[in-house]
């Protein structure tokens, strides 16, 4: 308790709007108000006691949730006895992304590539960014104020590209970023051919950067209302078309959260 209050009150001081803001008494709600001001806070230097305090923080809740090592997950070979191509370098995983030692996890991230602003908020980018703590947001920063003195002042990540990212206080070794298609009206093949290019492109990047194994989120359902079912057959198809012309991963692993998502993955694998 001692140490999450040191936190909470460093974090309290290194904020430019909350300085005045109390210090809960019950422990649940200590960790709530860590996560929204680690959430809030805009990307810049950390002192060094702030950064020890948010790691040794972070590590602790990661030995909470339990770590999730590659070997621990099965091929839906091994799993299901499933002859879907390329059966035994694919998995499927229900749970928290944030918990998998694995080389990289894909995180679906907005066109401005900072990470999700929003207080505790459910979505993917959220989770990632606050399991990986601050630094995350400080290094997603640097790239693109690299990118707009190329691209001009204007510039946002374009859909579909695959941005790496070191992981900080995840358990996995990297993070690849990709912003995925919004659908706002009807599905159409040019967003279709956008969360082809998602997938496609993180796969690239995997190999070009020695990366040999790597769990996807769902990329665009959710917020960015893709139907789920017709983003799961684009994930597998983009993905076991990859793994036919290249022999350098050795597991791609689709992690769902949702009970729905997963039986939607079983159907199209023929598990169900």
């Amino acid at each position: 308790m001692i140490y999450t209050e040191k936190l909470l009150e460093t974090l309290i001081e290194d904020s430019v709007q909350y300085k005045d803001i109390a210090i809960p008494s019950k422990e649940t709600d200590k960790k709530h108000l860590i996560r929204s001001l680690m959430n809030v806070r805009m990307p810049r230097e950390a002192s060094d006691q702030l950064l020890d305090l948010q790691n040794d923080y972070l590590q602790e809740e990661l030995l909470k949730k339990g770590i999730v090592t590659l070997w621990e997950i099965p091929t839906v070979k091994e799993q299901y006895g499933s002859q879907f191509s390329n059966a035994d370098k694919i998995s499927l995983w229900q749970g928290d992304i944030t918990r998998l030692k694995v080389d990289a996890v894909v995180n679906a991230a907005n066109s401005q590539m900072l990470g999700c602003f929003v207080p505790c908020h459910g979505c993917i980018d959220n989770a990632i960014h606050s399991a990986a703590g601050i630094q995350l947001r400080t290094e997603c920063n640097h790239i693109m104020n690299q990118r707009r003195i190329r691209y001009g002042e204007q510039y946002e990540e374009p859909t579909g590209t695959a941005t790496l990212t070191k992981a900080y206080n995840l358990p996995c070794k990297y993070v690849i970023h990709t912003v995925g298609p919004i659908v706002y009206g009807e599905l159409n093949e040019e967003l279709r051919q956008e969360l082809r290019n998602c997938y496609e492109n993180v796969l690239k990047c995997c190999v070009e950067n020695e990366i040999k194994s790597v769990a996807f989120c769902c990329i665009s359902t959710g917020e960015f209302h893709f139907p789920n079912d017709e983003a799961a057959k684009i994930a597998l198809n983009t993905v076991t078309d990859f793994l036919k012309m290249n022999d350098g991963m050795e597991r791609v692993i689709f992690n769902v959260f949702k009970d729905s998502d997963k039986e939607i993955y079983q159907k199209i694998f023929g598990l169900n």
